[in-house]
């Protein structure tokens, strides 16, 4: 290897080489972001359209449907998902991660305003916004005060803390829940009102007469001039009551005779509290590409500087926080990381047994990890846990080519060459195996990169991260590691007793392995046996585990989602809320239970429970929550029930199991046949908690106006509309100035006055000639009841049935009993499909299969192309069922599942036990050549490369238990990696050393592979060819 040559004669080169690498890398790392996954969000567009007054049903034909036949045609889209409620319509387009975002919403602007035209009269201008896959808070604040009111606190978020926080770096959007906005509420009496002869109509019109701003212009004489303005606004309750309304008998009568004035909140269908206290809440949204850790971070710091801004008496708490646990998995991995380097130094030792000796590979540690943070940011990579765990992973790999060297110049100088003639000797034998061994590594890892969707960024980034150290620790042998060789190592004539202890050690394993290595090639067939056993057992395996998305993680929070009867209250649903919220106190490992109750509808609401960090508390999340969902399951009038929040960037608030119903029919047949797809769920105890969106309950009271009688006695449909809509919803009908901010008035009737339907009679409208009617001659009130929300699923009425699993119960299995239930209970006209977590992984499962061929493929072709044959990979192949077998066993045992993170881990042992083959075949042919027959060389090689085999995979297995044996924030995706490894690796080695040689007699061909070496007539004998030095 001309590289490794140059780097021995010329040793400040090769150092310089090796410090370039790392300076590069270090001012890398200084700027590369640190997220929790690779940026994996698709891109979503809604549709938001608001039609006043509208029912759910009309939204749904009128709005919906036009809008979602327009919407289906644009291309990259993925799923197009709708909900119709009463006044709203709601489409969600979800695209293919290929889509950019900002192309994507500007097709779906283009094709909104195509449709605009046709759709009703009165109808808001539909609002379309880039809503991010996970647009809930990263960070919640809470503000409490015993001596302030909620309209105080809500004012003081507004004005005071809204304005900071939306400073914070990457902050998109603050909301403020729990909010008690300042209103001036005029409170009619319906009763007072008729007595007086008047009607909702003659207040809102005095209202605006009176509350009114208008610039008056100036008064100039020939020096000076003066702005005039006149004071014609309202500012104060009292002042409202005064506004006379009109003038009855000569008497005036004023909004005080009629009404209560008092200034109030604006709307109470939200509240927030924070361990027991009322409080009003600021949540933090981050802009799609922002880091929620630097968000985090951000919002922290600033949090000083809003103390320092509110009046004393009022506490700001940081209520949930959810990059606590992106920052402590990320920690958690950085010590992994100086676990397995202490593991591996360890194991160097034991091998090389000198300090100077064990130096040479733990150098190219540090230059390849740090290498490896410039190939990132060269990507646009960033620091998440994936590239974390390649690092983890690649401080057993990044030695493996240094040993590979060392230990072949070693044995040189141990013959008795001296350490520069040595050094150039071995790396000419070895540079062609270190290149080869390199490039099948980086060669596992293409096509992971052609893994489609989510799942294929998370292997890209964990694949090329893992290939690119890879590379910088093959270019670190050779160079610096053979330049270091020639300068560090001595021949030793006096051993140590330590020394000649392992050393002793090592010759009698090695003697062992020759005598067993002799009877296996003896008994070649009864090797065959054990490699198509360990294969029969690597499919029975496979065919028999658990498969799931992700594995479910301790995220130190427990979120439990309440859904109250629709038609519920605010205050129903807070009561229930303090029930959970009263269990939630009850564990000693919640330090923080936070409620947020009225969001998105009054009956719903969400308790936070934020535990304690990790090291503080001996259960998990995972525990707890199992133990609290009968208790919360169990409250009578609410449907309740604990999540903990999915990984894999994955909504906060979403559930496994996602199974989608869909039909062209009535949602009334479609609710039967959920009904019935639910009581088949029922029966089988893997499902927790079913739920379905679809519920035709919600109490409605349907006015109809008879036109006929009304059109008599001289009163508009518009008159009886807009009366009704005043004084049981409340009509914003001017504003008011307070301290420089502008609030509503709102007229409505006072709460006593509108809490039975029969109030509705009190109601009075204006006649011809000035008669008082009430509404009861004119409607007919019947009670009605109509669904929540119209969902559609792909343009078709849908209905969704989500659930949580049972421990024992895999998402795999579940979705196949629900497939296999489908086929049983739906009728014709009816299609299934997936959503969420579920959809999720249906399309990675799939395609992981795939990929593993692929990676197969992929090393084989390498390999032949680099050994000139199309046998000896093959031969090098049939080490990856064993490896196979041991992971799989060791899945099995410790309880772990086929996932993302296990499929990452088999996919990686791919590529680490095929270079146990390479070793012993690429010597086997060196000897060869020099005219050793076949047996005998391959028997020497084996022998002679053990040691290296060896010390690899004990760099391997110990750098992998750290992953193993993880503990703390994310351990669970990192054992199952750590484990598959470790497992994979220990039994696979075991196999290998005995099923390559014998493969290799078996199916190697007579002649030894290479490049044609006959001359051409007429030209010289052409220089032997390749690395090995022939």
């Amino acid at each position: 290897m001309q590289l490794a040559e140059t780097s021995i004669r010329r040793p400040v080169f090769a150092t310089v080489l090796s410090l370039l690498i790392v300076l590069i890398g270090y001012v890398s790392f200084t700027r590369l972001s640190v997220r929790e996954y690779p940026k994996i969000d698709e891109p979503v567009v809604t549709v938001e359209t608001r039609f006043g007054g509208a029912s759910s049903e009309v939204i749904e034909s009128q709005v919906t449907k036009i809008l979602e036949d327009s919407l289906a045609g644009i291309e990259g889209v993925d799923v197009i998902t709708s909900i119709s409620r009463q006044e709203q319509s709601q489409i969600t387009v979800r695209f293919s991660l290929a889509r950019d975002a900002d192309s994507a919403a500007a097709d779906v602007r283009d094709k909104v305003s195509r449709v605009r035209q046709r759709l009703p009269q009165g109808i808001d201008e539909p609002v379309i916004a880039k809503v991010e896959a996970d647009a809930f808070p990263v960070i919640w604040l809470a503000l409490s005060s015993d001596t302030h009111s909620a309209l105080q606190l809500s004012d003081m978020a507004n004005r005071v803390v809204k304005p900071v926080l939306q400073t914070a770096p990457g902050a998109a959007d603050v909301r403020v829940f729990g909010e008690r906005k300042f209103a001036m509420r005029i409170w009619l009496d319906p009763d007072r009102l008729a007595a007086y002869r008047l009607t909702v109509q003659d207040v809102e019109d005095a209202l605006r007469r009176s509350n009114l701003e208008v610039p008056s212009g100036r008064i100039e004489s020939r020096n000076r001039e003066f702005n005039v303005t006149a004071a014609t606004d309202l500012q104060r309750p009292q002042e409202f009551a005064q506004v006379v309304i009109r003038t009855v008998n000569g008497q005036p009568v004023r909004i005080g005779d009629v009404a209560r004035v008092q200034q109030g909140p604006l709307a109470e269908r939200t509240s927030v509290r924070l361990n027991g206290r009322d409080s009003v809440s600021l949540g933090v949204i981050r802009q799609a590409t922002a880091n929620p850790l630097e968000l985090s971070a951000g919002v922290r710091q600033l949090l000083d500087k809003v103390k320092r801004e509110l009046p004393p008496g009022v506490d700001v708490d940081v209520a949930n926080d959810n990059s606590v646990f992106i920052d402590r998995s990320i920690k958690a991995v950085y010590q992994t990381i100086a676990e397995a380097v202490v593991l591996v130094a360890l194991v160097i030792f034991f091998f090389l047994r000198t300090f100077r000796a064990s130096i040479i590979p733990l150098v190219t540690i540090p230059v390849s990890l740090i290498g490896t943070f410039a190939l990132m940011a060269l990507a646009g990579f960033t620091i998440n846990t994936l590239t974390l765990l390649a690092l983890v992973l690649a401080i057993g790999l990044v030695v493996d080519d240094a040993i590979v060297v060392l230990e072949n110049i070693y044995r040189h100088i141990e013959e008795g060459l001296s350490p520069f003639a040595a050094a150039i000797k071995g790396a000419r034998e070895i540079g062609f195996a270190v290149v080869a061994m390199t490039l099948t590594l980086a060669a596992v890892y293409a096509p992971l990169a052609f893994t489609p969707g989510r799942t294929g960024r998370l292997f890209t980034e964990f694949a090329l991260a893992l290939a690119g150290s890879v590379i910088v620790s093959g270019f670190v042998a050779l160079t610096l590691s053979p330049m270091m060789c020639s300068k560090l190592l001595r021949h030793q004539s006096e051993h140590g007793w330590f020394d000649r202890t392992i050393e002793r050690f090592l010759q009698a394993v090695t003697r062992g392995y020759a005598r067993l290595l002799g009877w296996a090639l003896a008994a070649r067939w009864l090797v065959v046996l054990v490699m198509v056993g360990s294969g029969v057992l690597t499919w029975h395996l496979l065919s028999g585990i658990k498969s799931e998305l992700a594995p479910l993680e301790d995220r130190g929070v427990i979120l439990t989602v309440i859904n109250g009867p629709d038609g519920a209250t605010l205050d129903y649903t807070n009561r229930y809320a303090q029930a959970i919220e009263r269990i939630g106190q009850s564990y000693a490992e919640f330090d923080r239970v936070f409620v947020v109750n009225g969001n998105p509808s009054v009956a719903q609401g969400n308790v936070f429970l934020r535990a304690l960090p990790w090291e503080e508390r001996t259960r998990t999340t995972l525990d707890i929550a199992r133990e609290i969902t009968p208790k919360v399951a169990g409250l009578p009038g609410v449907q309740a029930f604990p999540i903990t929040p999915p990984s894999l960037g994955q909504g906060f608030r979403e559930r496994p199991v996602n199974f989608v119903i869909m039909t062209s029919e009535s949602y009334a047949n479609l609710a039967q046949v959920v009904r019935a797809f639910q009581d088949e769920l029922a029966k089988n105890p893997g499902f927790v908690q079913v739920d379905t969106d679809l519920r035709l309950n919600k109490p409605e009271i349907r006015l109809e106006v008879d036109r006929e009688k009304a059109a008599d006695l001289g009163v508009s449909v518009e008159a009886v509309a807009r009366s009704v809509e005043t004084m049981l919803g409340g009509r914003n009908v001017t504003r008011y100035k307070r301290e420089g901010e502008q609030y509503d008035v709102v007229v409505q009737t006072t709460a006593s006055g509108r809490d039975t339907p029969d109030d509705i009679e009190k109601i009075f409208v204006r006649g011809r000639n000035d008669t008082m009617i009430p509404l009861s001659a004119l409607v007919r009130t019947r009670e009605v009841v109509v669904p929540r929300e119209l969902n559609h699923f792909g343009q078709r009425r849908s209905a969704s049935i989500t659930a949580n699993l049972a421990p024992t119960y895999s998402l795999g299995e579940a979705l196949a009993f629900m497939d296999s239930t489908a086929q049983k209970v739906l009728k014709s006209g009816y299609a299934t499909d997936l959503n969420g977590s579920s959809r999720e992984f249906r399309n990675a499962s799939g395609s992981l299969a795939m990929v593993f061929l692929l990676a197969l493929l992929f090393i084989y072709l390498v390999l032949a192309a680099q050994f000139e044959s199309f046998v000896d990979p093959l031969v090098i192949m049939l080490s990856v069922p064993l490896s196979m077998a041991g992971a799989l066993l060791a899945l099995q045992f410790t309880g772990g599942t086929l996932n993302v993170f296990s499929q990452i881990g088999l996919i990686t042992l791919v590529g680490l036990i095929t270079k146990h083959g390479i070793l012993i075949v690429e010597f086997a042919n060196q000897l060869r050549e020099q005219g050793h027959s076949m047996l005998d060389a391959v028997r020497q090689s084996a022998v002679q490369r053990l040691r290296p085999i060896l010390m690899t995979t004990g760099a391997m297995v110990l750098g992998a238990i750290p992953l193993a044996l993880a503990t703390g924030a994310g351990a669970e995706s990192r054992r199952q990696i750590g484990w598959v490894i470790v497992g994979g690796m220990s039994l696979g080695t075991v196999l290998t050393i005995f099923v390559v040689p014998t493969m290799y007699t078996l199916l190697a061909r007579r002649r030894t592979p290479g490049a044609i070496r006959t001359p051409v007539a007429g030209e010289g004998v052409p220089a032997a060819t390749g690395a090995a030095g022939h």
